[in-house]
């Protein structure tokens, strides 16, 4: 299927942002081929500055960083023995740690010697997450990483110009009430940082507006209530079903009075289930294009995307960290 002339716009946009940023993105599997053709482009066009890590190879405009031949294993080391000794971790084991090139790379970011970065293509999610929980951590207030996806589809009616936020659809796999809300205010903020639009957000349900009584309709309820009470200036509603979120005619019939029903950019799944399950749906039957996942909830962008990756998912997930990166602080500034 084509893409979308809304994800070409999409993309172009987020390119016209980065480039003049200049942000350095590391990529922890950096002798994979398919990160290299990445690194190449994005250097070749401009758009960022690529750091590999591993051992050197003839990619031209990219820097390469062996962590076997770094001197800045020691201070990665030390800055990761401070951040887990808490938790138990010996200087010995922040410096075996320090040198794999997940946790490399994520401490690159945390020193502040590199300004996100793009892995996964040869690890789980799972691991990648991991290390950048223990390199960087969570963002002040904030006690959960959750994912969102960009979906941008053909319909430029839908969503703003045809793009709506998808949250949870890679990361959080049943979350409770409160953890939900955190998903609908991160996501929120994805849709304000990377799309570039004030979020109007569906928190979606087989239910419309309580005619369905259950537990999991009972959670989001609660979980509007919590999102309320903590981000009270946020456009949400909800329980909405899917049609009700985004179809003004159907919104009109199920939702009467809604400022959400209709005409929502941001989604948020009730659970890993059908979040993943209707991000794929959009994305093979519909023709979307999925552009993420982006973490949400790190002190600083560090992405996971799969480990079935093509060469264009990675140069897009370098832009869209590279974007996050300019609402970050640097621990200098």
């Amino acid at each position: 299927m084509p893409v979308p002339e809304s994800a070409a716009a999409f993309i172009s946009s987020l390119i016209a942002r980065a480039r003049p940023l200049q942000k350095r993105i590391v990529f922890p599997e950096g002798s994979d081929p398919r990160v290299q053709t990445a690194a190449e482009r994005l250097a070749r066009e401009g758009i960022v500055q690529p750091i590999l890590i591993g051992p050197k190879a003839a990619v031209p405009g990219v820097k390469f960083v062996d962590p076997a031949a770094s001197g800045n294993v020691r201070k990665y080391a030390g800055l990761l023995y401070e951040r887990r000794r808490a938790r138990g971790m010996t200087l010995v084991e922040a410096e075996q740690f320090a040198v794999k090139p997940l946790y490399f790379g994520a401490l690159m970011v945390s020193a502040d010697d590199a300004d996100g970065s793009v892995g996964g293509v040869a690890h789980t999610t799972a691991d990648t997450v991991r290390a950048a929980l223990h390199a960087v951590g969570t963002a002040s207030g904030i006690h959960l990483v959750s994912s969102a996806y960009i979906m941008a589809v053909a319909d430029r009616d839908l969503g703003h110009g045809g793009l709506i936020a998808f949250g949870d659809c890679s990361i959080v796999i049943n979350p409770g009430a409160v953890e939900l809300a955190e998903i609908a205010i991160a996501t929120a903020d994805t849709t304000r940082r990377l799309i570039g639009a004030e979020p109007v957000v569906a928190m979606l349900s087989f239910s419309t507006k309580r005619k369905g009584r259950h537990p999991q309709v009972d959670k989001i309820v609660e979980a509007l209530r919590v999102v309320r009470e903590r981000a009270p200036g946020l456009n949400i509603d909800g329980e909405l079903q899917l049609d009700a979120a985004i179809v003004p005619e159907v919104a009109r019939s199920k939702a009467p009075g809604s400022t959400v029903a209709g005409r929502a950019n941001t989604l948020i799944f009730p659970d890993l289930n059908s979040g993943n399950i209707g991000y794929k749906l959009v994305q093979r039957l519909a023709g979307a294009a999925a552009l993420g996942p982006v973490l949400q909830g790190l002190a600083k962008p560090l992405n996971d995307i799969s480990r079935g990756a093509s060469v264009d998912d990675i140069f897009h997930a370098a832009i869209l960290t590279a974007v996050q990166a300019a609402g970050v602080r640097s621990a200098g500034a």
